[in-house]
């Protein structure tokens, strides 16, 4: 999804004025501000980064057309110097960022912006709103994934997504974290992702009987039959599916799949597998959706209930369990020299950091905070992606992101891979010299003007 011309606006009206402020005073050297997550909820052992492919949109489409800035200009709170600035706007900064799909934790930059103070400083509230919604449904759709293990995964969440953006984008995020597909089309559309569906109640509601339901659909869908049974009677609609398959092969051929989506999913998929096999449809697939989350699904897969396929909506698109990740975009460095929040509660690590990260066995064992010149053992995760506003190197399809993301969890170790708080978070170590960086930006803070 590429931003439209107006995404200039989609911003804090803060961000403008400090805009103006800093311009006017002078304040335009270089500047270096970082993404992160202050914590994990204390429902994530990990999270999974997503979203840079649409910063990078953003960034490199970033500019005010004529029409924003004369309602700007009509708003009467910003200055001349302001709107020239504005209307001369293009994104000429450096960007260093982790590759999408990235396990990464607590006080770890996923991004690194490095501009003129105020253009690094403008960018911030679509950096944050971007990173934020991406990492914070990729994280959770890992944690379903983990719970499913082989099943299909498939995204029905739009319909109560936050928002068309939300929606779309939430497809996006689930896909990289190991989803098979999704319900929404225009993510389809966009990004390449398979998209499922099935029927709605009304289709069978609308028909005078359910077979008349089920032989519509199948005619008119022969290839991708799967059958909603759960309208009136989930057990009745399976044997009415076996006395529909004896009609004839075709008929049969044409029934794919079962879709149960409410009551006790479990019990009904058991006496539902029973009826059709018993039917000789065996090879019909079983799918459940219905307020599912990676709880429920792994209460499935534990009970082993005979699901070959499972739709996940509300609970995943909202992230129902943890809706908000304490992430934050902070400034690091100003004209050569680290900068940090002391703020209680809310500190920071001062300067631009580096986030090495070493392996044992294939298995992350630890990560270490750095100054991002200082070399330490592990390889580091963060990588240049805009030298000067231009890439770096061609971005990865969503394939490779995909790939990525299921390396990264199956690398984690075992005990951040379970849905239940781990009782040993995963060790980020902070160097010496990263102390020593702060405790330089208190020297500074501290000196008298």
């Amino acid at each position: 999804m590429r931003p439209g011309r107006d995404d200039a606006l989609l911003t804090d009206l803060y961000q403008l004025t400090m805009a103006q402020a800093y311009l006017e005073h002078g304040l335009t050297e270089t500047a270096e501000f970082e993404f992160f997550v202050r914590d994990l909820p204390g429902e994530r052992n990990f999270l999974l980064a997503a979203g840079l492919e649409q910063v990078l949109d953003y960034l490199q489409g970033l500019t005010f057309d004529e029409a924003a800035l004369e309602w700007l200009e009509s708003t009467g709170r910003f200055s001349r110097t302001l709107l020239d600035w504005l209307a001369g706007l293009t994104f000429t900064g450096d960007v260093d960022a982790v590759p999408e799909g990235t396990a990464v934790f607590a006080d770890e930059p996923l991004l690194r912006v490095r501009a003129p103070m105020p253009l690094a400083q403008l960018v911030e509230s679509r950096v944050i709103n971007l990173l934020h919604f991406q990492t914070l449904i990729a994280s959770k759709a890992a944690r379903i994934r983990l719970a499913a293990r082989d099943r299909l995964l498939v995204d029905f969440g739009m319909r109560r997504a936050h928002g068309a953006e939300a929606a779309v984008l939430a497809a996006r995020a689930a896909w990289i974290a190991g989803f098979d597909g999704t319900a929404t089309v225009a993510a389809g559309r966009a990004f390449g992702i398979p998209i499922y569906g099935t029927m709605a109640h009304s289709f069978i509601e609308a028909h005078p009987d359910e077979v008349s339901a089920f032989r519509n659909f199948l005619v008119s869908h022969p290839g991708s039959g799967i059958l909603l049974i759960d309208t009136w009677d989930t057990e009745r609609a399976a044997r009415r599916v076996v006395e529909l398959a004896r009609e004839d092969p075709a008929t049969k051929a044409a029934i794919k799949g079962v879709r149960i989506d409410s009551g006790d999913l479990g019990d009904h998929a058991r006496r539902v597998r029973r009826i059709l096999d018993e039917g000789g449809l065996e090879g019909v697939t079983l799918f459940a959706s219905g307020n599912l989350d990676e709880y429920a699904v792994d209460d499935l897969v534990a009970d082993q209930a005979p699901v070959d396929g499972l739709g996940v909506g509300t609970r995943l698109d909202v992230a129902s369990d943890a809706p908000y990740l304490d992430c934050a975009y902070k400034l690091q460095s100003y004209a050569g020299e680290p900068r940090r929040k002391r703020s209680e509660g809310k500190a920071t690590w001062a300067g631009a950091k580096q986030v090495h990260r070493e392996h044992h066995a294939g298995r992350m064992v630890r990560d270490r905070l750095t100054p991002a010149d200082e070399a330490a053992p592990g390889h580091a995760l963060l990588h240049p992606v805009l030298r000067g506003g231009e890439p770096v190197n061609e971005r990865p399809g969503l394939a490779a992101i995909r790939d990525h993301a299921a390396a990264e969890v199956e690398a984690l170790p075992e005990a951040l891979r379970s849905l239940e708080p781990t009782i040993e978070p995963y060790p980020v170590l902070v160097s010496e010299r990263l102390h020593e960086v702060t405790r330089e930006a208190d020297r500074l803070g501290e000196a008298p003007t």
